[in-house]
């Protein structure tokens, strides 16, 4: 249980942090001295985590949803995230052969940022970070394309 919590704090620092202190504060109407209670890994603040409305509040501003993400990773559950700021390839109208080429383009990019970070045998965390973010667009392309199937079996069985 207490790695639970300590990894829900790591991801709660990354929520505010991506926020901002400041603006952290703004939207939940805490202290920066609550903010950081929920974060800490000291003792006394082990069993304090921060509360969910705060959490939907700070999602809502931050470039990614850091404890929504981590509660559904606990799980073991995938979610899918489109920040309307990723790499499209090009404008896809083309139904599955589109999402195909998409989904191939998608996963070169991922293996040619997995290569940059393995050449010297160690993934950093900004290198991490980008392997993330192409993991999460090639995790979007398949729930278009997944989308874009189940359109067609509609309109087949019709």
């Amino acid at each position: 249980m207490a790695d639970i919590g300590a990894y829900l704090k790591k991801h709660t620092e990354a929520l505010v942090k991506d926020v901002g202190i400041e603006a952290a504060c703004r939207i939940t109407g805490k202290s920066k001295a609550t903010l950081g209670r929920y974060y800490s890994e000291h003792e006394e603040h082990a069993d304090r985590f921060m509360p969910v409305d705060a959490v939907a509040q700070l999602e809502a501003a931050a470039s990614y949803p850091h404890v929504t993400g981590a509660l559904a990773e606990l799980q073991g559950i995938s979610i899918s995230f489109d920040d309307n700021h990723r790499r499209p390839n090009a404008a896809r109208d083309g139904g599955v052969n589109a999402d195909v080429v998409a989904l191939s383009q998608r996963f070169a990019m991922l293996m040619a940022e997995y290569q940059q970070a393995i050449e010297d045998g160690v993934i950093t965390a900004a290198e991490a970070k980008r392997l993330l973010q192409e993991t999460q667009a090639l995790q979007q392309v398949l729930v278009e394309m997944k989308l874009h199937l189940e359109e067609q079996k509609v309109s087949v069985v019709k």
